[in-house]
């Protein structure tokens, strides 16, 4: 039993980020993500920061592809500028850390293409759901620049003995439900064909697995298809537990029985305004829910939040880490 964190966080010191993760979570530390520093940070920032082969702008709606190869705007460069510096940082702050030395593991992310395809404009716009061979152009130069993202984090990690790249997906259901707003908000975009939804993630889990990494896929929202990920090459099933359906818990105790990992998200984004939570009680959580799939902790579960914990503060941030790594011990 591990813990680690969904990814985000708050603040905009990403070294202090770095050190709080690196010292609380030791069997499954993540690459912060700050989405206070902006549009060049947040998840989609961080997705087109890895991508060659597709240039990008900001506009006062969001990002948008400019079009044209090598003509990157200047918040596109500043994204992958960022990026770079963050690797640097953790590469500095992970030294005479397992992730050098050998034997440790680490968990990177990444936006997943049909969550792109549903926040990024084309150059004529609207989003690039609308385009089928956007849709397609995307997916690939993401599954080529993650890659390449990849091998970056192994040469600066060389110790590392896992490498899991968790995919975030939060708009797929909306994506598959038609419930994604077209640019002039009176309609919505048609739903995807589940065999095109399954291929674009199929690239990009198939290219992390060709690096020799874990392919996860992370979405906290209602309605996800599990048993769809898992077809597309997803060996590990991050969710938000209070958020589950019937079918999604027989879903991931099929995972679990076949040897993949199913990341829990036991505790809320944001801290609870009445009790909180202790490691008693996210424990004892965990214990009924396995009770009720028949299962035991033999099983390769992790503990995470149920989503990010960007919108929280830093008090909760870290006590939520703590609890979660407490009680993947007394699970253990």
């Amino acid at each position: 039993m591990r813990s680690t964190g969904v990814g985000s966080l708050p603040g905009e010191d990403f070294a202090e980020a770095t050190r709080i993760v690196l010292g609380e979570l030791t069997d499954l530390p993540h690459l912060p993500e700050l989405p206070a520093r902006g549009a060049i940070a947040n998840m989609t920032g961080r997705a087109l920061a890895m991508i060659e082969g597709l240039d990008a702008d900001l506009q006062p709606a969001g990002w948008r592809l400019t079009g044209t190869s090598g003509s990157p705007g200047v918040d596109h460069r500043r994204a992958r500028s960022l990026l770079a510096q963050d690797l640097d940082t953790v590469e500095e702050l992970a030294q005479d850390s397992a992730l050098t030395s050998g034997g440790g593991a680490v968990k990177i992310q990444v936006a997943g293409p049909w969550t792109l395809a549903a926040t990024v404009e084309r150059p004529r716009g609207d989003k690039l759901l609308a385009d089928h061979g956007a849709r397609r152009d995307l997916a690939q130069a993401l599954a080529e620049g993650v890659g390449a993202h990849i091998r970056d984090v192994r040469r600066r990690l060389p110790g590392i003995e896992t490498l899991v790249v968790q995919v975030d997906e939060p708009a797929l259901s909306a994506v598959l439900a038609a419930q994604v707003p077209t640019a002039s908000g009176f309609g919505k975009h048609r739903s995807i064909d589940l065999p095109e939804a399954s291929q674009a993630l199929e690239w990009v889990l198939g290219a992390i697995a060709g690096e020799g990494a874990v392919p996860w896929v992370h979405s906290c929202a209602p309605g996800t298809p599990l048993g769809l990920l898992r077809k597309a090459g997803a060996k590990g099933l991050s969710v938000d537990l209070s958020q589950l359906s019937a079918a999604d818990h027989d879903d991931l105790a099929t995972a679990l029985e076949a040897g993949d990992t199913v990341a829990l998200g036991v505790l809320p984004a944001l801290a609870p305004e009445g009790a909180e939570p202790t490691d008693k009680t996210v424990t004892e959580t965990v214990e009924r829910w396995l009770d009720m799939l028949g299962l035991d902790t033999a099983y390769d579960i992790v503990l995470t939040p149920a989503c990010g914990l960007a919108g929280a503060d830093w008090r909760w941030a870290r006590t939520a880490l703590r609890i979660l790594t407490e009680s993947a011990r007394h699970l253990a």
